[in-house]
């Protein structure tokens, strides 16, 4: 059973007005780095929902309103990343943030910056099963699934295409290592053999020598855990310039507009994965996001979009901005029971929450928490095709 929201919701509605607030969202990814090209979908996604508050009036009983903050991440870039925290909650003053991006970079900010300081965080991309069991004081959520989930998938989707021997090589980081771990368990427990898993570091100029140990280990594909805007696409050009692989599997932090504008035409046949959903609330939000000017079917563009709409829809039923309050209500508003809302219906669910109704954040991206307050994963399978991106199922 959800908290009955019904006292909170008295108290907002005596208070709201006569506390009106300008609260500030912090938008905490990487704006720069191997991810950059993601980022802009990203933060429009998040900032889509707070229009839609505001343009509501009614949060927190009426004439609050928010703002949001931008802070980059350079996504692997941990220094940067707590730096651009640091000044999201002391000197912007944060009541919440979306972010981080990648994994590595969260795990620092939410250590050293966000349960210091009682911030909660909600990341829309950081998919790492360390997070899921990371020390968060209850502050740390996520949309996007855990890679657990993820290398299930990868093994699912290889088993159905008939492929029983991979190579794959990983970014050097928390994300990569964490993917290329749980995907090899996976895949090796369903009888399938992993011929090499080794690690690439991003920035190089030449991927030739990875390309070689790859290339003799064998493996009917290769499969590139790495960043499109970073090594991963670094690592796709040596195979094809050498003739080592030409059949891929794409993960979700290579799978973006990018890898489709670069590599469809030149990787006919490879496949991939991202978190996405055929649900009715991401047709929504398609439309909505088209409308409002940005590619809402960018990775992890919905998941931010519920961030901000999760940590909004809390407070509503906290009737408090106050992080240390509203972190308790996030599990709530996300799942059932209650009514299910949709994007472009936010405004609609803050007026039941303030009635003392129960809502279930369905979402963008059909949103369910679980466990430690992580999205239980829906993702979609797509594959390069006569020289297109083409989404051919959902997992």
């Amino acid at each position: 059973m959800k908290k009955l929201l019904l006292a909170s919701a008295a108290t907002m509605l005596v208070s709201g007005v006569a506390h009106a607030e300008d609260i500030k969202l912090g938008i905490l990814i990487g704006f720069t780095g191997p991810l950059e090209s993601l980022a802009p979908d990203m933060a429009a996604g998040a900032n889509l929902a707070v229009q839609e508050v505001n343009d509501s009036g009614l949060l927190l009983g009426g004439g609050t309103t928010v703002s949001t903050v931008n802070g980059d991440t350079g996504c692997i870039d941990a220094g940067l990343a707590v730096a651009s925290a640091e000044r999201l909650i002391t000197s912007d003053h944060v009541s919440g943030i979306v972010g981080g991006m990648c994994s590595g970079e969260t795990g620092a900010v939410l250590a050293n910056v966000a349960m210091p300081n009682g911030i909660v965080m909600i990341s829309p991309s950081a998919t790492s099963p360390g997070l899921s069991t990371a020390e968060d004081n209850g502050l740390f959520f996520r949309t996007s699934p855990s890679d657990a989930r993820q290398g299930q998938v990868m093994t699912d989707i290889l088993n159905d295409r008939g492929f029983d021997t991979v190579a794959v090589t990983y970014t050097n980081n928390d994300y990569g290592k964490g993917l290329a771990d749980a995907f090899q368990a996976a895949f090796e427990a369903s009888g399938g053999t992993v011929t090499l898993n080794a690690a690439h570091e991003d920035g190089k100029a030449d991927y030739s020598a990875e390309i070689g140990a790859l290339a003799s280990a064998g493996g009917q594909v290769l499969v590139v855990a790495g960043y499109i805007d970073q090594g991963g696409g670094g690592i796709i050009d040596a195979a094809l310039d050498t003739g080592a692989f030409d059949l891929f599997m794409f993960p979700d932090g290579m799978v973006s507009d990018t890898l489709a504008e670069k590599y469809a035409a030149l990787t006919e046949g490879s496949f991939g994965q991202n978190p996405g959903s055929d649900s009715e609330g991401t047709t929504v939000f398609h439309t909505l996001g088209e409308a409002a000017g940005f590619s809402p079917t960018n990775a992890f563009s919905a998941e931010s979009y519920d961030a901000a709409a999760l940590i909004l829809l809390a407070m509503q039923a906290a009737g408090s901005s106050d992080p240390q309050v509203y972190k308790d209500f996030v599990m709530d508003v996300a799942n059932a029971p209650g009514e299910e809302i949709l994007p472009g219906q936010l405004g609609h669910a803050l007026e039941l929450i303030a009635a003392g109704t129960d809502v279930n954040y369905v979402g963008a991206s059909a949103v369910e928490l679980i466990g430690p307050g992580e999205s239980a994963g829906n993702y979609r399978e797509i594959e390069m095709r006569g020289g297109e991106m083409v989404v051919v199922g959902y997992r």
